[in-house]
C-alpha cells in the first residue's frame, strides 16, 4: 500500500474528480483500483491530498505531449525511460517502455534502454540523449563538455532545454514513486540482511585472521 492517504472520489475536487472519471470511469478509485493499463491507479489516488500539486503535475503531462514541443517524441522518451532505469523506479521504467514503443523506438532498442551503453542498435543523438540522463540523474547534473558538445552537434537550444526539464522531472516522479510506494514501486527493498546458519560466528570476516595465523 502506498506510504500515504489516498483521496476517494467524493473527498476530491471538481478537477481531481474530471480526471478519476477519465482514468477509472464511476469507480471510486479508492475502493475499486485498477487502470486501463494495468496500474493500480494510487499515483492519481495520493496526489490528489494536494489539490494544486495534482494539477501542476497533470499539466506538466500535457506540456510534454503538446504539438507546441520541439523535442522528437523518440528522444523525449529515451530520456524518459533512462531516467526510470537509472532511478530504479519500476513504475516510471515500466510505463515509459511502453510509450516509448509509441513513440517509434523498435523493440530492440526498448530493450536496450537499460544497457544502451554497449548497445549498437542506437544513432549517435540517441546515445549521447542517453549519455545526458546519466548525467542527469546519476551525476546530478555533471555533465562533461564532450556530451553537451553531442547533443548541441543535432539539437537546438530549445529542444536541449526541453530534453532537460522533461526527463529530470521524470526523475522526479520516479524518486516520489520509489519513497511513497506507489503503483509498481510498491516494493520491499531488496537490501535486507540475510540470516547467517545457526551457531554461525558473528565475526563474518573472522577467516581472515585466521589465514594470518596459518
Amino acid at each position: 500500500m502506498p506510504r500515504l492517504r489516498q483521496v476517494p472520489r467524493d473527498e476530491a475536487d471538481e478537477y481531481v474528480r474530471k480526471l478519476y472519471t477519465a482514468l477509472f470511469g464511476d469507480r471510486d478509485p479508492v475502493e475499486q483500483p485498477g487502470t486501463a493499463t494495468g496500474t493500480p491507479g494510487n499515483w492519481w489516488t495520493v496526489f490528489a491530498l494536494v489539490p494544486d500539486a495534482f494539477r501542476h503535475t497533470t499539466e506538466g503531462f500535457g506540456f510534454y505531449r503538446s504539438d507546441k514541443r520541439k523535442l522528437d517524441p523518440v528522444l523525449r522518451e529515451l530520456g524518459q525511460t533512462r531516467a526510470g532505469y537509472a532511478v530504479g523506479s519500476r513504475f516510471v521504467y515500466s510505463q515509459h517502455m511502453k510509450a516509448a514503443r509509441f513513440a517509434g523506438l523498435s523493440e530492440e532498442q526498448v530493450q536496450a534502454i537499460a544497457h544502451w551503453q554497449v548497445a549498437d542498435c542506437f544513432t549517435p543523438i540517441q546515445r549521447a540523449v542517453l549519455s545526458f540522463t546519466d548525467a542527469l540523474v546519476l551525476q546530478h547534473g555533471r555533465v562533461p563538455d564532450g556530451v553537451f558538445t553531442a547533443l548541441k552537434a543535432e539539437l537546438s537550444d530549445e529542444e536541449i532545454l526541453e530534453l532537460t526539464y522533461v526527463t529530470a522531472t521524470y526523475m522526479m516522479h520516479g524518486v516520489m514513486s520509489r519513497a511513497l510506494r506507489l503503483e509498481y514501486d510498491d516494493i520491499d527493498d531488496p537490501v535486507t540482511e540475510v540470516a547467517a546458519p545457526e551457531g554461525a560466528t558473528a565475526d563474518v570476516m573472522g577467516m581472515v585472521d585466521r589465514r594470518k595465523r596459518d
